[in-house]
């Protein structure tokens, strides 16, 4: 099994120093590279490479705010990219793999893949990925003084709502008290997948997926509703059809 990698930088030939040495390694595959932190968030949370390479400074979300926004136990193993020489204790606090200096010469980035390969077998070991039995089952609602379970396989989708999110099951909505980003990590991903930062969508309610020219996409759910999926969200959400696909087959 492959590492897989994502890269992390604003700076194109940075990017493609990193890509240069990794084609050159068949033990990793890069699955991912970014130009900024708020779109680098987003997609590793999706796609939860491996690897990330990860610039500390960028416009947006900074790499270390990156890595520190995501839960310890699904951090990726990281490798942190700088021109200073003073973010060594932030490195060490999110357990970083390595932390190379720009600009980073071949034998220093031949290093960090080793140290990567190393370290792997245990991080893989140790994933975060939860059993099937405790991924989220159902979901606590309130409607007027009652309080009801609403099982999350009824549930067709969901969509942001401030610090909130709303369920859509049978032509019905319920307000649920968690943001969005936090239920897209308590549910099993064969099930559900996040196609937008405001949405996350039950496959088997996907009735259609029509590419657009900017790589987002157009679903079409069986119940006619029309949803975008952004491109950041596209390279999880086609594993996880075609993972459904080959389950039902």
């Amino acid at each position: 099994m492959k590492i897989r990698v994502a890269i992390v930088d604003d700076e194109p030939l940075a990017r493609l120093a990193v890509k240069v040495r990794l084609a050159q390694r068949g033990e990793f595959e890069l699955v991912a590279e970014y130009g900024d932190g708020d779109s680098a968030a987003a997609g590793i949370a999706a796609l939860r490479p491996d690897l990330v390479f990860m610039d500390v400074q960028m416009p947006g979300k900074s790499g270390i705010e990156v890595l520190a926004s995501l839960p310890p136990r699904q951090r990726p193993m990281a490798v942190l990219l700088t021109a200073w020489d003073n973010f060594a204790l932030q490195a060490f606090d999110l357990a970083a793999i390595d932390y190379l200096l720009k600009p980073v010469d071949d034998e220093r980035l031949d290093e960090a893949l080793d140290r990567a390969l190393r370290a792997w077998p245990y991080r893989r070991n140790d994933a975060a990925t939860p059993a099937p039995a405790q991924w989220t089952r159902s979901f606590t609602v309130r409607s007027g003084a009652r309080t009801l379970l609403v099982p999350a396989a009824e549930v067709e989708r969901i969509e942001a709502d401030g610090d909130y999110a709303t369920l859509h099951s049978a032509g019905k909505t319920w307000l649920v008290r968690e943001r969005l980003h936090t239920l897209a990590t308590q549910l099993d991903p064969h099930v559900f997948q996040r196609v937008h930062r405001s949405t996350i969508v039950r496959l088997d309610m996907i009735a259609e997926l029509r590419a657009l020219t900017n790589r987002d996409a157009l679903l079409r759910l069986r119940d006619g509703s029309l949803l975008r999926a952004s491109r950041t969200y596209m390279p999880a959400l086609a594993d996880a059809l075609d993972h459904l696909n080959k389950k039902t087959a």
